[in-house]
Order: structure tokens, then sequence, then C-alpha cells
């Protein structure tokens, strides 16, 4: 199948037609790609997955403020967070058969680039970039609201933190990853008392430096204490 068809077939999915198709076929090639064909003189999709964070990052924000404006702030923050991840980014583009139109060097292809979450979502924002540039805010906004649809039903109005109920660990992994792709690390600093009545302090870290400490009757559960506190601070900036 031909590129163009490629790109026909992507552009009906994302409900767009590009009047510069050139933008969205950028949007396509991972950097493995452009290093081993020097030669087209293309450009990767790096700087578009950047833009791409953003203009998602404001899409998703907008139609959540439109959708629940009765929520505070910190409860939209949860919410956007719940929805602009890694692992629902990746399953969302794989919903779209994203996989199917990259352009991968040999060596990506051969690791299984194609189904690899972290390439599948930074696509998925290269792409979104891709159609901001080509037709501005209120057209990317448009199709952030057809592609996240599913997050956005009027069914979720009565309980829109639902997709939130999850453990605060799994809640500040989602959010450092989404904002600064980087993972928590948690650390025992101490832990005090008889056997029977033991007492642990947590430290939850990222790249060395302390979010938050939390403490608790067990490691589990000072982990946990630890990631709501730091969940506090981060939804709170």
């Amino acid at each position: 199948m031909s590129q163009a068809t490629h790109l026909d077939d992507l552009q009906r999915v994302l409900g767009y037609a590009f009047r510069e198709p050139v933008v969205l076929y950028q949007a396509l090639i991972h950097r493995s790609y452009a290093h081993e064909n020097p030669q087209f003189q293309q450009s990767d999709n790096e700087t578009l997955e950047f833009l791409g964070d953003a203009v998602l990052g404001l899409a998703v924000s907008h139609l959540l403020l439109e959708r629940f404006p009765h929520l505070n702030e910190g409860d939209l923050s949860r919410l956007r967070s719940s929805i602009v991840n890694e692992r629902e980014l990746a399953k969302l583009a794989s919903s779209l058969n994203l996989g199917d139109h990259l352009m991968l060097g040999k060596g990506e292809e051969l690791t299984g680039g194609r189904q690899k979450p972290s390439l599948l979502a930074d696509t998925l924002e290269a792409v979104l970039a891709a159609v901001y540039l080509d037709g501005g805010l209120e057209t990317a906004i448009g199709v952030v609201r057809r592609l996240f649809s599913d997050y956005l039903k009027s069914e979720r109005d009565e309980d829109p933190l639902k997709a939130w109920d999850r453990d605060f660990k799994t809640q500040l992994q989602e959010i450092t990853q989404a904002r600064l792709k980087l993972t928590p690390a948690y650390v025992l600093e101490m832990e005090e008392g008889p056997d029977h009545d033991k007492r642990f302090c947590v430290s939850v870290t990222l790249e060395g430096q302390i979010l938050a400490r939390g403490s608790g009757k067990s490691k589990k559960e000072a982990q946990q204490e630890a990631a709501r506190q730091a969940l506090e601070k981060l939804i709170a900036e």
C-alpha cells in the first residue's frame, strides 16, 4: 500500500482532511527511520511530539471544563491525568491502528516498535500537533473531542472521577509520566517499634529529589501515604 493511501486511511479515521498532508507524513516518521534514510531529508516527529503534548493537554482541559464546570481545579487535574497518560494514549492509538502507519527503522521494526506503548503514545501526540498546525486550535479540539469521546460521555457526569478510582501510587505514576516522562521511586527510610507494632517511614523520589514522605504500619501503607502527599503537592502546582 502506498504512503498516500496510508495517509488517506488515517485521515478518514481522524475525521480530518489535511490541506498539507506533508505535516501528517512528518508526524509518522520515527527518528530511527529518519536516521536510516537521510536521503529523504525529512525531519522526524520528535518536535511534533513536543508540540502535541501541549495541544492535547490544552484540548482535554478545555473539554473537561466544558463538560464538568462544577469540578474544582484539583479534580479537573486528576481527571485530565487519568486520560492523558501513556497507557490511555497508547490504547487509543492502537484502536486507531496508528502503529500500521508508522515509518520505522529496521531495528525498531524488528523489536516490535509498532506495538510499543511509549512510541504509540508519542506518535498520537505528534499527529495531533500536525492537526493543530494544519487546521488550527479549534480543529484540533474538534479532533480530540471525537477521539476521546468515550472519556467524555454524558453518563460520566454523575461520577466523572470514577475512572480515577485507583490507588495513590498508580495515580502518582500516571501524573509523573504524563508531565515528565519519569517514574517515581520509593525508599524505605526507617522502621521502628516491636514486631507486633512496627512503623515504617518511606520517601517517594523523582530523579533523586524527594517529593514527599509517608508513614504507616506496613511498607505498602507508608508508600501509599507518601504517594498521596506527593499527589497533593503536584496537583496544587
